[in-house]
């Protein structure tokens, strides 16, 4: 049902709107016998706050057909119990209106709908040419640093990859590597300077390979390139290509 809602609801061709929070709201009676771990990551990623309003626990022969006890936790966008609400008996359900409709409109903790907390994979393309210097690429380095803090970093949220290139390319780090931001700034400020050459065309191509041939599939894919010249090689028709991807 949610990969369902997910696929037909929540795109611009069936008329979402691009600036207002998407809700979905779940109601199951019991558990479901099937699993939702992927599905809400899906959902997720896509910006889609999902409530879940649980009706009861599952009966006795349910039990051996539930997948995953934790379902919720799973589900919703934060553990918090702000996007679940468990209800005793269906004649309850009239209480959960109120609580619920004040949830929903409670738009500053939709944290699915927030641009930086949504689902990016981000690639910094940072020039290591010997033209650039110690002391700019430790500016850069810091400019990166600034730029990732504005972000909510995790698996669900957003992910950063970093190349460095001169004439040659370097993974400095991959999507998912460091999942949490204090690591991840860490891991940025450790970033050696290079010194060479400047082929920015091929480090563009090499970066769509090396970090977003492994991106997800619901993932804003965003290459941020920082360069401090010319390049000495085409940058127009890898750019293009990846645009393609």
């Amino acid at each position: 049902a949610l990969s369902y809602i997910n696929k037909h609801f929540f795109s611009d061709a069936n008329g979402n709107r691009g600036g207002a929070p998407n809700v979905a709201v779940v109601l199951v009676d019991g558990w479901p016998t099937d699993k939702v771990e992927e599905a809400s990551r899906l959902a997720r990623e896509s910006g889609i706050n999902i409530f879940f309003v649980t009706i009861e626990g599952p009966d006795e022969n349910e039990k051996q057909n539930v997948v995953e006890t934790n379902f919720v936790d799973k589900a919703v966008c934060r553990t918090n119990g702000f996007f679940s609400l468990p209800i005793t008996s269906w004649f309850a359900l009239r209480k959960a209106v109120q609580p619920l409709v004040k949830r929903v409109c409670d738009t500053d903790r939709l944290v699915c709908s927030k641009t930086c907390l949504n689902a990016n994979d981000i690639a910094f393309v940072i020039d290591g040419s010997s033209s650039v210097g110690t002391g700019n690429f430790r500016t850069v380095l810091q400019f990166v640093a600034n730029v990732t803090q504005e972000f909510e970093i995790s698996d669900t949220d957003t992910r950063v990859g970093i190349v460095q290139y001169t004439y040659e390319q370097r993974l400095e780090f991959a999507f998912g590597q460091h999942n949490n931001k204090a690591d991840l700034l860490n891991a940025i400020k450790r970033i050696n300077y290079w010194s060479g050459g400047t082929s920015t065309g091929a480090a563009i191509t090499y970066a769509a390979d090396q970090l977003f041939s492994k991106s997800k599939p619901n993932k804003r894919k965003i290459m941020i390139v920082i360069t401090d010249g010319r390049s000495y090689d085409d940058v127009r028709a890898p750019a293009l290509a990846v645009h393609r991807k």
